[in-house]
């Protein structure tokens, strides 16, 4: 089956394609990708995996056409982002 997995940091994104057995995992594709091992082991603790947006373990099992999305921590939370921008323009 065919699957790929996506990284993305502010100055671009690292895609790759992969073949992989019809019952191969979040954490096989992420292994065969290679895209680990640039990321720090500290920061590797806290990334999550998403399918398309859904948050998924590395256990899971993919299906053919997957996008594995390797997400990381947020800089910001999003609603004290918004809450500060509104105090900025009150």
């Amino acid at each position: 089956m065919r699957v790929e997995v996506i990284y993305a940091l502010p100055q671009g994104q690292q895609l790759v394609v992969l073949e992989l057995s019809e019952s191969a995992t979040v954490r096989a594709a992420l292994q065969a990708s290679g895209l680990l091992e640039g990321i720090p082991m500290l920061e590797r603790a806290r990334l999550r995996f998403g399918i398309y947006g859904k948050l998924v373990g590395p256990e899971h099992t993919l299906k053919d056409g997957d996008r594995v999305e390797i997400l990381r921590p947020l800089q910001a939370d999003p609603k004290e982002s918004r809450r500060r921008r509104a105090r900025r323009r009150a």
